[in-house]
């Protein structure tokens, strides 16, 4: 009898306690966001300008170094090639991205 009163009395405590951990975890949760479907783009763009690109141009370059150290040198400086071409053309799409931006804003004005 004195086992089934106990049971009974953590029982209750521990629903009280699951209570109060569950106001106390809305509480101290962060705010829920205005508009959970807006993506902050410039913190995506500086994540990748920061953290993915220096790995990728670091990882062309352990491919160059390596191929230019097996006599392919020809190869290396055509793949070299190919490679700032293809930064041109991505900074070009970049800036006419911004400059498309800037011409709209200024005919909304």
């Amino acid at each position: 009898m004195l086992l089934v009163e106990l049971g009974q009395a953590v029982w209750v405590q521990a629903t009280h306690a699951t209570d109060v951990l569950a106001v106390a975890a809305h509480k101290l949760a962060p705010a829920p966001p205005a508009n959970p479907s807006d993506i902050d783009t410039n913190k995506v763009i500086t994540f990748f300008g920061t953290k993915i690109a220096p790995i990728l141009l670091g990882i062309l370059g352990v491919i160059f170094i390596g191929r230019a150290s097996k006599g392919e040198v020809s190869k290396v400086i055509t793949s070299s090639a190919i490679a700032i071409i293809g930064l041109v053309f991505i900074a070009g799409a970049l800036s006419l991205f911004f400059l498309g931006d800037y011409l709209l804003s200024q005919v909304l004005k």
